[in-house]
């Protein structure tokens, strides 16, 4: 059995995806080619989309764009065993622009099944959060703070302070909220970790959680993402059906609750307030500060509010420790 992989990520289903992988798997059935269609995240290199890699004993081996006319002569050309083809690029991890960088919150993306719970794990999946369920929400405070993360939404606010203001507040419950109404012009990159890595964002979000003492958590998606929607709310599914969500996490004392919101396409509600007052079903206004959201934010309880990126960064820190994150790059 070869597998192939193709993405399912929103960007190269827009260039044909889809039609590529039903072309891959209509000719495996009719050369009588064992073959295994895998839909994992986009690579980011949006100019070979749609990105075909076929798993070879050399590693993964990359040909694009391809496009549904092609797929005949992939065949013809031996390309389940990586053969010499025109589209071809040689070993995906050997392409100059992916072997100049380190990545650290897209170490998945483009590698995995998305919806594998086996594959996330296979890949350092669930390594932060059972760290987290080790450590006092204090000690998760105090380890995100050492690490230096600040906010990666823009604002740049060190999310360790964030979280410690919101575990120190007296008012319960607590909430943790994820802003995925990612509206500025070209900005893709949580769409991309949702779509190519969801578990990701839950494990974050289930580790902010612990860290202030929140049961309860909503993500903030934008209408305009529906194959990031889609995407999310399977892995929920998933999370919930494999005890990683749900009263009792990784068989804990600690319980988590998740789930999706939809914008209805305001910008605004890319602005931490306006995004608390959608969710409580309000029209998507700014709200004025002080009470920050982090004594009185969603339903005027205590609030984390984070986006995509920074909640995916604490995997990071939790799995490597703070002094990797801290020292990793340019510094602060």
């Amino acid at each position: 059995m070869t597998t192939v992989y193709v993405p399912r990520d929103s960007s190269a289903r827009s260039v044909g995806a889809d039609q590529v992988a039903a072309a891959i798997e209509l000719q495996a059935i009719r050369r009588g080619a064992a073959v295994e269609v895998i839909r994992n995240g986009s690579r980011g290199m949006m100019w070979l989309e749609p990105l075909v890699e076929v798993v070879t004993a050399g590693g993964r081996v990359a040909f694009g764009p391809v496009t549904p006319d092609d797929v005949a002569g992939l065949f013809d050309a031996g390309f389940l065993d990586g053969g010499e083809h025109a589209l071809g690029h040689g070993r995906t991890d050997q392409i100059p622009w992916l072997t100049l960088q380190n990545r650290l919150t897209f170490s998945r993306v483009g590698i995995i099944d998305p919806l594998s719970v086996q594959d996330y794990q296979a890949h350092g999946g669930l390594v932060a959060l059972r760290r987290a369920l080790a450590m006092t929400a204090e000690q998760i405070c105090d380890e995100v703070t050492a690490s230096g993360l600040r906010g990666r939404g823009g604002a740049g606010f060190p999310v360790g302070v964030k979280w410690r203001t919101v575990l120190d507040a007296p008012a319960l419950p607590k909430f943790v909220t994820c802003n995925a109404d990612e509206g500025d012009s070209g900005t893709f990159a949580d769409r991309m970790l949702m779509e190519g890595d969801p578990f990701m964002l839950i494990e974050g979000m289930v580790i902010a959680g612990l860290a202030v003492g929140a049961h309860e958590g909503f993500i903030y998606i934008r209408s305009e993402y529906p194959d990031a929607v889609a995407t999310m709310q399977a892995a929920i599914r998933t999370a919930y059906a494999t005890g990683w969500l749900g009263a009792r996490v990784l068989d804990s004392d600690h319980g988590f609750d998740l789930e999706i919101r939809v914008g209805a396409g305001a910008y605004i509600c890319g602005e931490e307030t306006a995004m608390l007052e959608s969710l409580e079903g309000k029209r998507g206004v700014v709200r004025a500060k002080p009470p920050l959201p982090a004594i009185e934010g969603l339903f005027g309880r205590p609030t984390v509010v984070n986006n995509v990126l920074s909640l995916a960064s604490v995997l990071v820190v939790l799995a490597h420790g703070a002094g990797f994150y801290r020292d990793f790059g340019v510094g602060r």
